[in-house]
């Protein structure tokens, strides 16, 4: 590994709330000096961020890379391409490939795959039942040893209670969290949120009762044993209100919200275009800012950028047949920067969202301290850019923001102390 000094930049450290300009040093891939050269350090190479911002890495805690069975959308190369590209140096990934993600078999073959490619870290979540078909629970203690971070059932529903109750009985006795998609089956058979626009259009709707009624199921059984649960891309003030509550009951509850449900809401779904068709829906305008509320407030622990690349043919489809889903990898930082310069909320307590706070969910910290991990992003933050099909990285071109110019432009990614990506001039 190279001794790296990263000099003159503006280093933004979410974990301990500061600001400042200094040098920063990396070797073993650790950070090993920050201002002040270290004694004996030997400088192999030097990247010069005067006028540009330092960050630890981003960590991405939803970002489906589609491998195993669905290369056709993506590939893990592609998509971990895109994630480095877009500063992410941590990627969560759910359990929901062809096959699932619920032998330990294939968690080590995922991981060691992404080992090879040498770019962002990969946390694979583990299937919670058999083939993600809610009727028999995996061998979770197995795919935990395997590596697997959590348990979820991906984007499917847990429709039988008495599955998730054993789950959760399981999940606390060997202290694993569950990652949940709080969506009641029997009221998801819609393909929009259900309001006056949906109505209008004539587009089945998904009501908020199918958020708070699987919320509310998961929340008393959480009070019955113990489990830990993180609740996925919440998308209702109804479901936000809840949580509240929760989290002031001492349950130990935590959720994120994807950057698509910060920013867009169901009027901008326009003349039925499939870039808008998300799982769970856009909600309301009303919806949307109860969501950004939440996110100052602190119900909301983190942003996601529920990166789900999609093909031609899965978007190129009538609104209710299109399969849902965006890419996201590359804008997750440029529109938490975007929010973050809206709502006038300062930048390292934005930036937590998408660094600290993910990552001691995954166990580690991300701080720019000496003995941290050297995974950092260095970023422009008033270069701009326009989002299309050839600036994207990731074999997923569909996107609601395709066209729109974004602010803030990554120029070097570190992970583990090596430079791994590098914009091109």
């Amino acid at each position: 590994m190279k001794n790296i000094a990263i000099l003159g930049g503006r280093l933004i450290d979410p974990l301990n709330n500061t600001d400042q300009v200094a040098d920063l040093y990396l070797a073993g891939g650790k950070i090993v000096g920050v201002g002040a050269t270290p004694a004996g350090f030997v400088i192999d190479e030097t990247i010069n961020a005067k006028g540009l911002l330092v960050s630890p890495g981003l960590v991405d805690l939803a970002a489906r890379l589609r491998e195993p069975g669905f290369e056709y959308k993506a590939t893990l190369a592609s998509e971990m391409a895109a994630a480095v590209a877009g500063g992410v140096t941590s990627i969560v990934c759910p359990p929901d490939t062809d096959p699932p993600l619920d032998e330990p078999s294939l968690v080590t073959m995922l991981r060691q795959r992404a080992k090879n490619l040498d770019l962002a870290r990969l946390y694979p979540v583990g299937a919670l039942s058999r083939q993600l078909k809610g009727l028999e629970l995996t061998e979770m203690a197995e795919l935990r040893d395997a590596g697997c971070v959590a348990f979820s059932q991906g984007d499917q529903a847990v429709g039988n209670l008495q599955i998730l109750y054993r789950a959760m009985q399981y999940a606390a006795t060997f202290d694993v969290a569950l990652r949940l998609l709080p969506q009641e089956a029997d009221l998801n058979a819609g393909v929009a949120h259900d309001g006056d626009y949906a109505t209008r259009m004539g587009l089945a709707g998904i009501p908020v009762l199918a958020e708070t009624v699987a919320i509310s199921n998961i929340l008393l059984l959480m009070k019955e044993t113990g489990a830990r649960v993180h609740l996925c891309r919440l998308s209702s003030m109804a479901g936000l209100d809840l949580v509240r509550t929760a989290k002031k009951q001492g349950l130990p509850i935590t959720c994120d919200v994807s950057i698509n449900h910060i920013h867009l809401a169901d009027v901008d779904i326009g003349f039925f275009d499939s870039n808008y068709r998300f799982d769970p829906p856009l909600r309301s305008v009303r919806d949307r800012d109860a969501i950004v509320a939440a996110l100052a407030d602190g119900t909301i622990d983190a942003i996601c950028s529920d990166h789900s690349p999609v093909d031609d043919d899965g978007k190129l489809l009538p609104f209710a047949e299109a399969e849902p889903g965006a890419t996201g990898l590359e804008l997750l930082l440029p529109l938490t920067l975007a929010w973050a310069e809206r709502q006038h909320i300062p930048l390292a307590q934005a930036l937590a969202k998408i660094t600290a706070v993910p990552a001691k969910m995954l166990g580690f910290a991300a701080g720019l301290e000496v003995g941290h991990r050297a995974d950092l992003v260095i970023f422009d933050p008033e270069a701009h850019w326009q989002v299309t099909p050839a600036a994207l990285k990731s074999q997923g071109k569909n996107t609601p923001f395709v066209g729109m110019e974004m602010k803030g432009q990554v120029v070097h990614t570190l992970v583990k102390g090596k430079r791994v990506y590098q914009l091109a001039l």
